[in-house]
C-alpha cells in the first residue's frame, strides 16, 4: 500500500506492518528523534493505571507501549492485527498476553476493560469511528480512554516545516533505517489526510464517547484525546 485513503484494507495494512515488524521500534526513535518515548510516557500518565486494572493496548505492536502498564500492575493486554508485530513483541516481552484482534472487531466481552488506549494505530482502522466504538463496547461504564495520534501542528510557520519533513525528509531517513521504506510514504501520507484536533474530538462524540479533551504535545504534532463511557 503506498497512497493513503480512507478506504484502507486492513490485510494490506497488516501485512504492511508484518514487513517493517523487525525494526520498527528503532525505526520511530530515528524519525521521531527519540520524541516517541517522551509520547509514550505521557499516554500512561494519563491513563493512570491502577494495580489490578484491566487495560487494552490496542495496536500494541511489539508491546513497548503495553510494558509499563504492566511496570504499573495493571493487567494490560496488548492487541494487534499483525502477527509479525505480536510475534516480534512475545520475544521481547514473553509474559504479556499478546492478542491477535481487528479493531472493528475486538476478540473481548462488553465491559471487559477499566482503561483503554492506542497509539499511533487509530488511523490505520479502516473506519476509525467504528474502531472508536468498539473501544467503547469493551470498556466498563465510568472508565477511560486515551488516544494517542499525529495531528495538526497549532503553530502556522511550523506547521508548513512539518508536512515538508513528512513528505522530503521521512522516506529518506526511513529507507536507511527501516526493513520496509516504502510502508513509512503510507504512513506520511496517512498523517497529511487525518483529521485536526477538533476533527477527532468530533469522532469521539459520534462513537458515543462522553466529554472529549485533548492535549498538545510537540506543539501538536501528537496530540492525546482522552473521555470516558458514560456510566
Amino acid at each position: 500500500m503506498s497512497r493513503a485513503d480512507l478506504d484502507k484494507d486492513p490485510r494490506e495494512v497488516a501485512s504492511m506492518f508484518d514487513q517493517v515488524a523487525a525494526r520498527y521500534d528503532l525505526t520511530n526513535d530515528v524519525l521521531s528523534l527519540g520524541q516517541d518515548r517522551r509520547w509514550r510516557r505521557a499516554v500512561v500518565a494519563l491513563v493512570d493505571p491502577q494495580p489490578g486494572e484491566r487495560v487494552l493496548d490496542l495496536a500494541a505492536g511489539t508491546g513497548t507501549s503495553s510494558e509499563p502498564f504492566a511496570a504499573a500492575g495493571a493487567h494490560v493486554v496488548p492487541c494487534d492485527f499483525s502477527l509479525g508485530m505480536l510475534r516480534v513483541g512475545k520475544r521481547q516481552f514473553p509474559d504479556l498476553p499478546f492478542t491477535a484482534g481487528d479493531g472493528m472487531r475486538l476478540p473481548f466481552a462488553d465491559d471487559s476493560f477499566d482503561a483503554v488506549t492506542i497509539s499511533f494505530g487509530l488511523r490505520n482502522i479502516h473506519d476509525p469511528v467504528e474502531g472508536l466504538r468498539e473501544l467503547l463496547r469493551v470498556t466498563r461504564p465510568g472508565g477511560r480512554i486515551v488516544v494517542c495520534e499525529f495531528s495538526t501542528p497549532t503553530w502556522a510557520p511550523f506547521r508548513g516545516l512539518y508536512v515538508n519533513y513528512l513528505m522530503r525528509a521521512l522516506p529518506p531517513v526511513a529507507r536507511a533505517v527501516s526493513s520496509n521504506p516504502d510502508s513509512y510514504v503510507y504512513l506520511a501520507e496517512s498523517i497529511r489526510a487525518w483529521p485536526d484536533q477538533k476533527g477527532l474530538a468530533l469522532r469521539f462524540v459520534e462513537a458515543g464517547w462522553g466529554r472529549v479533551e485533548w492535549h498538545n504535545l510537540t506543539g501538536g504534532i501528537v496530540v492525546l484525546h482522552h473521555s470516558v463511557k458514560p456510566g
